[in-house]
């Protein structure tokens, strides 16, 4: 097998349990409040980010990392598994996973625009462009429709899920920082990330053993949300000559993740979900183009 058939295998794979998350996240969280799903998926994710280090041979770069390095994890870690999947499950909690998946999935769009502060880039007519388009569908889909009413589903549930992405474009900008392998990063970043899972765990829950369903969700998420879909990405991307052509196969993901939250989840996919969710990945197209052209 070629090296770009694998970059290609890697990255369907991927996609392909990403389209699934929406749903696993769902049906775990009728189990599981939001803190306890955090707590148990990122404790199988870092269980299962150790052994792969181990089987690579890198278990050892841990231990190497420096002051400056573990100050880092700590700032990731707070923002990412922490806060970041703490607001989304919340999120999910309170929306439909019809609504939620797609307002997450504009956290390119709110990377660009935070990029401009941080990074000092510069942000072109067509990313305002993408901007206005994503966030039309933003809007259709959390009125179901009715854009002109201005009446949400759930406004709460709305605000989380938009404050999500702006945690998640904030730990990207961040690790750029990181000049560890990722994988390394990741799991001292989970690690690190522990004692405030825990701490809020502990402060806002009664200690139980949740059932086996939600354990079950958990370790789904765990296994495959946080940690083996990263790396998955990360092997495709490594593998692959043509990054934007891998890049390209996530736009896949949204619109699998709507088969899969009808037919699992029970929800009846209204027309504005999916009218909404074509605005969003018609504005991320045009901001994907954007940079391109320059």
């Amino acid at each position: 097998m070629t090296s770009e058939r694998q970059a290609t295998l890697y990255g369907l794979s991927a996609v392909l349990l990403w389209s699934t998350i929406a749903t696993a996240f769902k049906l775990s969280l009728r189990h599981l409040s939001p803190i306890e799903l955090l707590l148990f998926a990122g404790s199988f994710s870092t269980l299962l980010l150790g052994a792969i280090l181990l089987i690579q041979g890198k278990l050892k770069q841990v231990f190497q990392c420096s002051r400056k390095d573990l100050l880092l994890s700590v700032g990731l870690g707070l923002l990412n598994p922490f806060l970041y999947y703490l607001v989304l499950l919340e999120a999910y909690d309170l929306l439909p996973a019809q609504q939620a998946q797609p307002l997450n999935y504009t956290w390119a769009i709110t990377l660009s625009l935070l990029s401009v502060p941080l990074l000092k880039q510069k942000v072109r007519w067509q990313q305002w462009l993408a901007l206005l388009i994503s966030y039309c569908g933003v809007l259709v889909i959390s009125t179901e429709g009715n854009p002109f009413s201005l009446q949400f589903t759930d406004p709460f549930g709305v605000f989380l899920a938009l404050a999500s992405t702006i945690i998640w474009a904030l730990y990207w900008i961040y690790n750029t920082r990181d000049r560890r392998d990722p994988v390394v990063g990741l799991f001292v970043n989970f690690l690190c990330s522990f004692p405030f899972v825990l701490g809020y765990y502990l402060l806002t829950s009664e200690l139980r053993w949740p059932a086996f369903e939600g354990l079950l969700g958990a370790a789904y998420v765990g296994t495959f949300e946080m940690g083996a879909c990263f790396v998955l990405w990360l092997l495709a991307l490594k593998k692959t000559e043509n990054t934007a052509r891998i890049s390209n196969l996530i736009f896949i993901s949204p619109f699998l993740s709507l088969i899969f939250i009808y037919f699992l989840v029970g929800e009846a996919i209204l027309p504005a979900t999916f009218v909404g969710l074509l605005l969003i990945v018609a504005g991320l197209l045009c901001q994907q183009l954007g940079s391109k052209v320059h």
